[in-house]
């Protein structure tokens, strides 16, 4: 939601809430007699009894009982938190009425419990009212986030498709195989199967929501090898992958856009391990790291190049909400991508 309406929601309600007091404080005191130094007290009386615990409640409930509580489901946290909140809104209340007006003091101290029940009912309506808006207003911004997802998704895929058939990889790793023919038959043989294999993995298995594992780290190491005879250099790259991919399951082309931004940046390729590639699988998690080597010209630049880190990281929000977490690095000469994508399907 835009901050302008958040901000004018904010202001009506309030808005509402001072005029319904005015109207009710009026109507309760219509024909009585007002003399000098009434208006303190019954500021006093008004402020303090019912909009400091309903202001104190509503924002401690707003931005803190549901985030903290209630959006992560813990009910129970949720009420006595709620309670304890209606409590010390109770207590700044009263405290207000007492550095504002002694009479009006006096007045809370000769009904005591029927001026703290009203109190503390004030608070804990407008607590359970805070609740109720957050929770709109977050469910509002999560359909909204959802349908922007979704179209950046299309867009993703569009870039994906684009991506799949850049004809500069595709003639590149061509004319280094065609260079390899000549000196060793077999070797450019094996490398060309391996480039069939990855044009079928890019336009068959990619149209799937999940593939498994093994699949997308097999693509992986294809691409790596395909990178790796661009250069005499034998330590160019360093891929690893610890644990056993079996049964595990991850959204197609996930780790390859990282992967060729990291070739498309990197600086010398005489450098030792100038890419670095490292899967970790673990029984709840996959970890992923990516670092290159740069230098000043030519340095990754965000949304320029490949498929852009915003693309990338609105795609992992749709496909993986609240259950990935990434990180980019950027200093020293090196570029680090590093994702966990938690839970992983089994």
């Amino acid at each position: 939601m835009k901050r302008s309406i958040y901000t004018l929601l904010h202001l009506g309600f309030w808005l509402g809430y001072l005029v319904l007091v005015l109207i009710v404080f009026f109507l309760g005191t219509q024909g009585e007699e007002f003399e000098a130094g009434d208006g303190r007290y019954y500021f006093s009386f008004v402020t303090g009894g019912a909009i400091v615990p309903a202001v104190v409640s509503f924002y401690a409930c707003f931005y803190h009982l549901f985030n903290h509580y209630l959006q992560k489901q813990k009910v129970l946290q949720a009420v006595t938190g709620g309670l304890l909140i209606a409590v010390g809104a109770v207590a700044i209340g009263v405290l207000f009425v007492a550095l504002t007006s002694s009479v009006a003091l006096g007045c809370i101290q000769q009904g005591l419990p029927y001026a703290l029940g009203f109190m503390f009912a004030i608070a804990l309506v407008f607590g359970i009212i805070a609740l109720v808006i957050k929770g709109f207003i977050t469910w509002f911004d999560e359909l909204k986030l959802k349908e922007e997802l979704v179209e950046k998704n299309h867009q993703m895929e569009l870039a994906l498709v684009k991506a799949q058939l850049d004809p500069h990889f595709l003639f590149n790793t061509i004319n280094n195989i065609d260079v390899l023919i000549a000196k060793d038959p077999e070797l450019a043989s094996n490398y060309l199967i391996k480039l069939s294999d990855m044009m079928r993995f890019m336009l068959y298995e990619t149209k799937a929501e999940t593939i498994p594992l093994a699949q997308e780290l097999a693509y992986i190491e294809k691409y790596v090898q395909l990178q790796q005879i661009r250069t005499a250099n034998s330590n160019y790259v360093n891929y690893q992958v610890e644990g056993t991919p079996a049964n595990r399951k991850v959204a197609p082309m996930i780790f390859i856009p990282f992967i060729e931004n990291a070739f498309k940046h990197t600086g010398n390729k005489k450098t030792k391990e100038a890419v670095t590639i490292k899967v970790q699988i673990e029984k709840d998690a996959i970890l992923f790291r990516c670092q290159n080597k740069f230098t000043a010209q030519n340095a990754p630049s965000n949304g320029q190049n490949g498929l852009g880190n915003g693309l990338i990281e609105k795609r992992l929000k749709l496909l993986y909400p609240k259950k990935h977490r990434l990180h980019i690095d950027q200093q020293g000469g090196n570029y680090t991508v590093e994702l966990k994508l938690l839970h992983a399907a089994v």
